[in-house]
């Protein structure tokens, strides 16, 4: 699909508009409040700014947001942080996910071969009243923390509704993380209940939890009972762990109502961790209103989601995105729930499950479309793509070519929404806009009720110039704070600390013309060659341009009182760099970009370390090619991978 000049890819079409719920969101505005937008989404973004305490009454109205919202919306929406939300409102999570009680199915768990498992949503609410039942029993009360070590599947979202149901907290990660790095995790929540599957499979290949089940319980003593999940066997054998229960004997029980425990807007509900790949994670706290009001707004305003939608993200359950998937529930949507690779059926299971569960939402990481289109599959031929009609990308930026490719290679009547926010706000800053045209490389709007802004160093605003996203008064989903942090210094310092009373992001962006975003990388992973700052976004998107290349990771070298750009390369099998190919990678980021960007030095190697959410981990190669202790390589998916950057005689010259 040809780009027109000004880079337009995509316009909805005015049945589209009109069908939009964010239409009928400014139809209801007006109706309530007297602000009429007249159709214009900066102009409601600008009110929703403004007038914050009627923005977020009226999502709360419109989303149908189970729970009673008390006679104040904000205390103070100048104070970041410290702004009280809806401080004399009640509410409970679980209750606002399990609202549908229907014999529609809830959620449909699918693998890389050709099992498929589903629940309805009265199934559904059934199996999390039992399990909730057994949970009272053991003593889990408000306040309480849970944590998941489990796969994406049904019995890990039944898990975590249970807990939240009761006023529990829930906080999990990865079933393919180390030991340590989830007893660096969990260690610190002191969770009572641990639940975990006897194993998961990636790439055709078993891998048994158990072992690390029983260790990980084994170093925190405040896990009173571990609840193991058959997905191996039928009757995993569990005498290996300690207080060890079979999930079939916490459900083993006669149909209940199911209580749900009312909680105050800013009350516990899920701990999340950052990276942890420059020291030990930080655990994230998020409140339950804040979280369940921000989603209902980014699904049914920015994604267009409600109960006529099936939707998908490829994500682990140690990913926010996980979290931000599961909060779908509470629009009547299905969810489909992926565990496994994404590459498996020779690259294609994630485009079978389009076609095979008719999903009209659906999430990946831009990571997972640039090597789709390296591997040469195009969708629009192989498959019918019928229901689909909204893509979202996150997870890193997507890049010009990337936007041109998915219109070519999936279809051109498609919403593309790439976003971007993070772990420490468990949603968007900016993203999708149903309503808005789609432009090559942008972000195409800030959120509703989200006051972005893109400052240089001196904290002025600009525009189509680089510089710091900076979030500039309160929001919702702002957290709670971190836990055990009681004088909240830490919190103060990892995002208040260069200016106090704005949310200094730590992402390296600028504002288009159209309004739109473009981030161009982690702030703390910027370049700074000769002084010049330089997003490793920018370099990233040249390089993907050549076919020979695979994956790649750019970071600064300290050389002669100065930096250096170094690229790592991995290439295609038996592909070797050799001075044409390094010529044909600097030749494309020096006509693309400048001079500046060009690495002074272009290295094979055979793997770039990634965080488990899949994340390139460019501090950690930084910190190893300077002869740095990496603080926690068990956040990494393969920290191996980090000794491949270790002591390499090319960075001596």
């Amino acid at each position: 699909m040809n780009a027109t000049p000004n880079n337009m890819l995509w316009m909805p079409s005015e049945a589209r508009i009109a069908a939009a719920q964010l239409t009928e969101f400014m139809g209801s505005v007006r109706a309530s409040t007297g602000f009429d937008a007249g159709g214009d989404y900066f102009a409601l973004h600008r009110w929703s700014i403004e007038h914050p305490d009627k923005f977020w009454r009226a999502v709360w109205d419109f989303t149908a947001i189970q729970g009673d919202p008390g006679n104040v919306v904000c205390d103070d929406p100048a104070k970041l942080p410290g702004c009280q939300w809806f401080p004399n409102a009640t509410l409970n999570y679980a209750e606002n996910l399990l609202r549908f009680a229907d014999d529609r199915e809830a959620l449909v768990e699918i693998d890389e071969g050709a099992v498929r498992r589903s629940v309805t949503f009265l199934a559904l609410r059934d199996q999390v009243a039992k399990l909730a039942s057994w949970m009272r029993e053991q003593g889990i009360s408000p306040g309480d923390r849970v944590a998941g070590f489990m796969p994406n599947c049904i019995e890990t979202v039944i898990a975590m509704l249970a807990t939240t149901s009761l006023g529990g907290v829930w906080s999990s990660c990865s079933p393919d993380f180390g030991i340590q790095g989830a007893v660096d995790r969990f260690g610190q929540i002191a969770p009572r209940l641990l639940f975990t599957a006897d194993g998961y499979r990636y790439n055709a290949k078993a891998s048994d939890s158990l072992a690390r089940a029983a260790e990980i319980s084994a170093a925190i003593p405040a896990i009173e009972q571990v609840v193991v999940v058959p997905k191996l066997s039928g009757i995993p054998a569990i005498t290996q762990i300690r207080n060890a229960v079979l999930w079939q004997d916490c459900l083993d029980r006669s149909p209940m109502p199911i209580h749900f425990e009312p909680r105050r807007f800013n009350d516990p509900l899920f701990i999340l961790y950052s990276s942890g790949t420059t020291g030990v994670p930080k655990c994230i706290v998020h409140g339950i209103g804040g979280t369940l009001l921000q989603h209902a707004k980014e699904h049914v305003l920015h994604a267009d989601i409600s109960a006529r939608d099936r939707f998908f993200y490829f994500t682990t359950c140690g990913w926010m995105m996980w979290n931000w998937l599961v909060s779908g529930l509470a629009r009547g949507a299905t969810l489909v729930l992926y565990d496994g690779s994404p590459f498996a059926r020779e690259g294609r299971r994630l485009i079978d499950a389009i076609d095979e569960e008719q999903i009209s939402v659906f999430g990946v990481g831009a990571k997972y479309l640039g090597a789709l289109q390296k591997s040469g599959i195009v969708p629009a031929e192989s498959h019918q793509l019928t229901a689909l009609k909204t893509m979202l990308s996150t997870g890193s930026p997507l890049p010009h070519e990337g936007f041109a490719w998915v219109y070519e290679a999936f279809k051109r009547d498609l919403h593309l929404a790439s976003i971007s926010g993070g772990t420490d706000i468990v949603s968007c800053f900016v993203g999708g806009v149903p309503t808005l045209p789609v432009y090559a490389g942008q972000i195409q709007a800030p959120g509703l009720g989200m006051a972005t802004a893109i400052w240089d160093e001196n904290g002025k605003e600009i525009v189509k110039e680089k510089g710091e996203l900076v979030c500039t008064s309160a929001f919702p989903s702002c957290p709670v704070g971190f836990w055990d942090d009681p004088e909240g210094l830490k919190f103060h310092n990892a995002y208040f600390g260069r200016w106090p009373g704005v949310w200094a992001h730590g992402d390296y962006g600028e504002v288009t013309e159209q309004g739109g975003y473009i981030i161009h990388g982690r702030s703390d992973a910027v370049l700074n060659p000769g002084g010049v700052r330089i997003g490793t976004a920018e370099i990233y998107r040249q390089v993907e341009r050549v076919a020979d290349v695979l994956d790649s990771v750019v970071v600064g070298q300290d050389w002669q009182d100065d930096v250096r750009v170094i690229l790592f390369v991995v290439l295609r099998q038996d592909v070797a760099l050799d001075e044409k190919l390094r010529a044909q990678i600097c030749g494309e980021i020096r006509a693309q970009t400048t001079p500046r960007h060009v690495p002074a030095k272009v290295i094979q190697v055979a793997d770039i370390p990634r965080t488990i959410s899949g994340k390139i981990a460019e501090l950690a190669v930084r910190k190893v090619i300077h002869g740095e202790r990496v603080g926690n390589a068990d956040a990494l998916a393969n920290p191996e991978a980090l000794a491949l950057f270790r002591d390499l005689a090319e960075l001596q010259t």
